[in-house]
C-alpha cells in the first residue's frame, strides 16, 4: 500500500494534540499512522493514489475532528525520499547559520520566477515542480521568509525545515 506524508498547515500542540491527530487519521481509515514532531506532520498508508483526493479527505477529517479547517498538502514518502536524495541546496552557497526550508505548494507556480528572490536575508533559491527551496538567517525582523513566501506563492502552501523533510522521508 502506498505511504504518504500529510503536511498540515497551522497545526501546533496548542490547537491539536498529536495523539488526537493520530486517532483522527486512524478512525478515518488510514493505516500505519505515525505523527512526526508536533507540528502537523502525519505519515500514513492509503489505497488512494491521488494526492488531491487525500488532501480533501484529510481537510474534511480535520474539520470534523477539530472543529476548524486546516489546509493540507500531501506528498508520497517515495517523492520525499527522492527530494532528499537530490540535495537541492548543494549547488547554492548557504551561510553555515542559515536555516533551510522547503515550501510545499498545492500546485506548480503559474509563472516562472526570477530566482534567487530575496527579502531581508531570506532567499528563495529554486523551485522544482511543487516545491520551493529557501534559506534564511534569523534576524531581529522575525520570520521574513514567511512574508517572502506568501508574497511569492500565496497562502496555499506550507513550509517544513529540511530536517523535518528528512525525518518524513525515513
Amino acid at each position: 500500500m502506498p505511504r504518504y506524508a500529510a503536511l498540515i498547515r497551522g497545526v501546533s500542540p496548542m490547537n491539536c494534540s498529536m495523539p488526537k491527530l493520530k486517532k483522527a487519521f486512524e478512525s478515518s481509515g488510514f493505516g500505519a499512522v505515525r505523527t512526526v514532531l508536533a507540528s502537523g506532520n502525519v505519515v500514513f498508508d492509503a489505497s488512494s493514489k491521488s494526492e488531491a483526493t487525500l488532501e480533501q479527505r484529510i481537510e474534511a477529517l480535520m474539520k470534523k475532528h477539530f472543529g476548524r479547517p486546516f489546509a493540507c498538502i500531501v506528498r508520497s514518502v517515495d517523492a520525499l525520499r527522492e527530494l532528499v536524495a537530490s540535495d537541492p541546496y548543494a549547488k547554492f552557497p548557504i551561510p553555515r547559520d542559515a536555516k533551510r526550508v522547503v515550501t510545499f505548494l498545492r500546485a506548480k507556480p503559474a509563472r516562472k520566477l526570477a530566482l534567487p528572490s530575496e527579502l531581508d536575508g531570506a532567499r528563495i533559491l529554486a523551485v522544482r515542480e511543487r516545491e520551493a527551496f529557501t534559506a534564511y538567517v534569523q534576524s531581529p525582523k522575525g520570520a521574513v521568509f514567511m512574508v517572502l513566501l506568501e508574497k511569492t506563492f500565496g497562502k496555499d502552501q506550507t513550509t517544513r525545515t529540511w530536517g523535518t523533510v528528512e525525518k518524513l522521508a525515513r
